[in-house]
């Protein structure tokens, strides 16, 4: 076999193998890519859902979707299409007007936690922890899960940028 001929057998060969190495980098980085494309994240998880209805409508009256649909983790205390019923009459439609926007914010950022929390996490546990809002909720799971005054009825709702507990109460802040 002529120089040239093993040269050129050479080089279709590295040729080969880098292709091949390539195609297997792009395979494996679509691969990596593909939980993060697939999972939903908290604000698309709670608006698939029905009974999260009025609070996905202050999260967009309060414009923190976006900010919910971030990075995080973030840890969600969702409360129920009837948690928001059972508060005084007229208190959601109010909420939801433009000039009550700063309270609105504030109720709702009081509901999430920065950092993904579940409750294997809490159990037995007594403790006090910072909102984004900047005040305390008391979480209490010594027996079952409550936060505040409200109860865990569904723990541990998995999204790509944090997780979600539904409550039956709405959390306000003092």
């Amino acid at each position: 076999m002529s120089e040239t001929t093993k040269l050129t057998q050479l080089g279709a060969g590295r040729r080969s193998l880098f292709k091949a190495g390539a195609a297997a980098a792009f395979v494996a980085t679509l691969s990596a890519c593909a939980p993060a494309m697939t999972q939903p994240d908290v604000v698309d998880i709670l608006a698939s859902n029905d009974q999260f209805s009025t609070l996905v409508a202050a999260v967009g009256a309060a414009e923190l979707a976006e900010t919910l649909k971030g990075d995080g983790p973030f840890t969600v205390f969702a409360p129920t299409n009837a948690a928001f019923a059972a508060l005084p009459a007229g208190t959601v439609e109010s909420l939801l007007l433009p000039e009550n926007k700063d309270t609105l914010v504030s109720i709702l950022t009081y509901h999430v936690v920065p950092g993904a929390v579940t409750s294997d996490q809490l159990l037995g546990q007594r403790l006090d922890v910072e909102t984004v809002q900047g005040q305390s909720v008391h979480i209490d799971a010594t027996n079952g899960v409550r936060v505040n005054r409200a109860n865990v009825t569904q723990a541990d709702i998995i999204g790509s940028n944090g997780v979600i507990h539904r409550i039956d109460s709405v959390l306000l802040p003092k």
